[in-house]
């Protein structure tokens, strides 16, 4: 995936384009990059600004659209109208998703955007925008709204939208003790993201943040399920931030290559051809384990499930350790005997299905669901857990395809495995 990110330079990698980079590599994206000022700064103080002339932020933007497959661009440091017209300019007929960052200052005291330069943000670069991502302070500020109680955010998302957002993410507030929560709001819905708060200050979350959901818009997810993997995402960034230098910490943004693996492997599960008529009523599910995982919750699944939605296939949910219990449990039974086997996915029954991995010379096993003793139907979760130790008790080698066809009440089932989400998607692709 292609993120353009439009915003200011920090020599110190802590904020600006810098972070976005690093923020979009660890999430397995791509990043390019338009320049709208040259900063001096570090993590104790910001000293300078100065912006990039219009004529080449334009020329910036049209190098990058006449070339690349942009899925979504970011917009962070603006700091004057010029280069507000300048943007607006090149994008206002885009068709490719906004979303707007709307610094106002750094961290570190450093003034992102004049005074008067916030008309022509309200009225240039909101208007165009999927989604803004204002913290509170610049939230009030661009809303007009004093935000002191809850209602208060409702009120603020409500005159953002009126400027002509689709989406509102106003993050970090601090209304209920112990927390810190992001308050998002569809123009319709409103949802608040409760999360822990980390102590001491930091730089450069609110980059994290902004680049974190624009990935998931790009595929699509609703605003809710963007936020809370944006959420996740820049909480684990702050953890893992360091005192480079003398003054704040600078988040880092950690790899985790499993959900970047598994999330891509989604996404091209989703593009599959007619891949709706495989996903069973029970719906999908895609796990990826942690070597060696003992538990469901050291494997990466869909909170949610991967649903039918006519001829469509969409990912309802999250990506979260723990997220599956089912699929996730065969994987876990599976690893014991065979520890390489690390994913697998749930499909439709079919015979003709099982026909066509068996042409293929698929290694395929199968238990019958009869044949389970009460004791693990009255288990929650051990039906999984047993049927798959029977498929393979007396093999060598790992099955590709295990499945069995139901029991009353109980749906047929056609799970395939492999050793990574794409070894698993490689050879679903193969009988499609």
């Amino acid at each position: 995936m292609n993120i353009l990110a439009i915003g200011g330079s920090d020599p110190s990698s802590g904020a600006g384009i810098q972070s976005d980079i690093l923020a979009a590599k660890a999430l397995g994206a791509n990043c390019f990059s338009v320049i709208t000022a040259i900063t001096a700064q570090n993590s104790k103080q910001f000293s300078y600004a100065e912006p990039v002339s219009a004529k080449s932020i334009g020329a910036q933007i049209d190098s990058v659209l006449s070339d690349f497959d942009v899925s979504i661009i970011t917009i962070g440091m603006v700091y004057d109208t010029t280069t507000i017209k300048a943007i607006h300019a090149k994008l206002k007929n885009t068709k490719i998703p906004i979303i707007l960052d709307p610094v106002i200052k750094s961290t570190t005291g450093g003034v992102l955007l004049k005074k008067d330069a916030i008309s022509a943000l309200k009225k240039l670069l909101i208007p165009i925008c999927n989604t803004i991502t204002p913290n509170v302070a610049e939230a009030e500020l661009l809303s007009g709204t004093r935000i002191r109680k809850p209602s208060d955010l409702l009120l603020a998302t409500k005159a953002l939208t009126k400027l002509g957002a689709k989406n509102v993410i106003i993050t970090g507030h601090a209304l209920e003790r112990g927390k810190i929560s992001d308050f998002v709001f569809d123009g319709t819905r409103h949802q608040s993201i409760p999360g822990k708060k980390l102590p001491g200050k930091n730089h450069g979350s609110g980059c994290n943040f902004a680049i974190a959901v624009s990935l998931y818009i790009a595929r699509k997810r609703n605003i809710f399920d963007s936020a809370q993997f944006a959420k996740q995402f820049t909480y684990d960034s702050i953890k893992s931030s360091q005192r480079l230098g003398r003054g704040l910490k600078i988040t880092r943004p950690g790899k985790d290559q499993n959900q970047s693996e598994l999330a891509e492997s989604i996404r091209r599960f989703e593009n599959l051809k007619e891949i709706y008529t495989h996903i069973p009523e029970c719906q999908t599910n895609f796990v990826f384990a942690k070597p060696k995982a003992k538990s469901t919750g050291e494997v990466l699944g869909v909170s949610g499930r991967i649903v039918k939605a006519g001829t469509q296939v969409i990912t309802a949910g999250n990506l979260e350790y723990g997220g599956s219990k089912h699929v996730a449990t065969a994987v876990l039974t599976m690893q014991k005997k065979f520890p390489k086997i690390r994913s697998a996915i749930n499909i439709k029954y079919d015979e003709s299905t099982i026909k066509k991995f068996a042409k293929l010379s698929a290694k395929i096993a199968s238990y019958n669901r009869l044949q389970e003793p009460k004791s693990s139907r009255q288990k929650e979760n051990s039906s999984i857990s047993w049927g798959v130790s029977q498929a393979i008790q007396n093999l060598s080698t790992p099955p590709d395809v295990i499945y069995h066809r139901g029991d009353f009440g109980k749906e047929p089932m056609i799970i395939i495995f492999g050793t990574t989400p794409s070894d698993v998607l490689q050879k679903l692709a193969k009988i499609l």
